[in-house]
């Protein structure tokens, strides 16, 4: 069975299908060799030698490829990017290995907002994810200071003029605080560029602490430390499909070891710390 070149490189984790389509257009992947042309199909059961931009690309059929998705807690001072020419940690650094295919973030937290990243093997799902057009809620706990008051709230709830178009909150709830220091809940449906910071900023108000409690349905897993993951259980994988109209998934890499639910966690939770511990150690002290 022969597919469509974008669909097989889509699927082994290097972006969307679109994203991939201007990839080969733009003469960076050959396939034995030769520069491939869009519409190119290649069969994915016998050996070929696909390369982008050179390297490598591990190919594999549908039925070899189960997609996952893990849930990240993003510390702050880790950049959304692979690789930093300057050296300082990114958010793919502590991610477990996976064969075959690659990690790709749906969506990004700047460097100074922690919280939720989810991250999938599958790159048409991070690509709809993402897409404005979904409207997939993130939900923000956000330390703001100054004085705020009623006209500033009812702005950013009735929307705002920013520099790349209007812009508001879906929902703002008071979450408590002291002094000049206050707490929000807030609820966007999009994921455009420190939009949270410059709602607030279009009003006068510092944003002090940003942090992503939730994406869609999912929210940031209880006892997960800063640094840590933990991947989602096919029931989640499937809800993030079903938001996107892309077929269920019907098979998951989790432990299905027999020991108690409340085991397991406990496990997981030691090893994620250690882990997070380790690479801390190995990496020096923050600067």
């Amino acid at each position: 069975m022969s597919e469509k070149l974008q669909k097989v490189l889509a699927r082994a984790g290097h972006g969307s299908r679109r994203e991939m389509e201007a990839v080969i257009e733009a003469g960076r992947v050959s396939v034995n060799g030769s520069v491939a042309k869009l519409g190119d199909r290649i069969e994915t059961g016998v050996d070929l030698q696909v390369r982008i931009d050179g390297h490598l690309v591990s190919i594999q059929t549908e039925d070899d490829v189960i997609c996952r998705v893990l849930a990240y807690y993003k510390p702050e001072g880790e950049l959304c990017t692979r690789t930093d020419p300057q050296g300082r940690p990114t958010v793919f650094d502590r991610l477990p290995k996976v064969k075959g295919s690659r990690w790709v973030a749906v969506g990004r937290l700047d460097i100074n907002t922690s919280g939720l990243l989810l991250f999938t093997t599958d790159g048409e799902l991070a690509n709809r994810l993402m897409h404005p057009s979904r409207e997939v809620e993130r939900e923000y706990a956000v330390r703001v200071f100054g004085e705020v008051s009623e006209e500033n709230l009812q702005a950013l709830r009735n929307g705002v003029e920013l520099d790349d178009g209007p812009a508001s909150f879906k929902r703002l709830i008071a979450a408590g605080g002291e002094g000049l220091n206050h707490w929000y809940h807030a609820v966007l449906s999009e994921g455009r560029n420190r939009e949270v910071r410059r709602l607030w900023e279009s009003q006068g108000l510092q944003v002090s602490r940003l942090m992503r409690v939730r994406y869609g349905d999912i929210t940031l897993p209880k006892g997960l430390p800063r640094g840590g993951w933990t991947e989602l259980p096919l029931e989640q994988v499937n809800y993030l499909r079903a938001l996107v109209e892309l077929e269920p998934e019907s098979r998951s890499l989790m432990d299905k070891d027999k020991r108690s639910a409340r085991r397991q966690a406990k496990i997981k939770t030691g090893k994620i710390r250690r882990a997070v511990n380790k690479h801390s150690r190995t990496r020096g002290p923050k600067r």
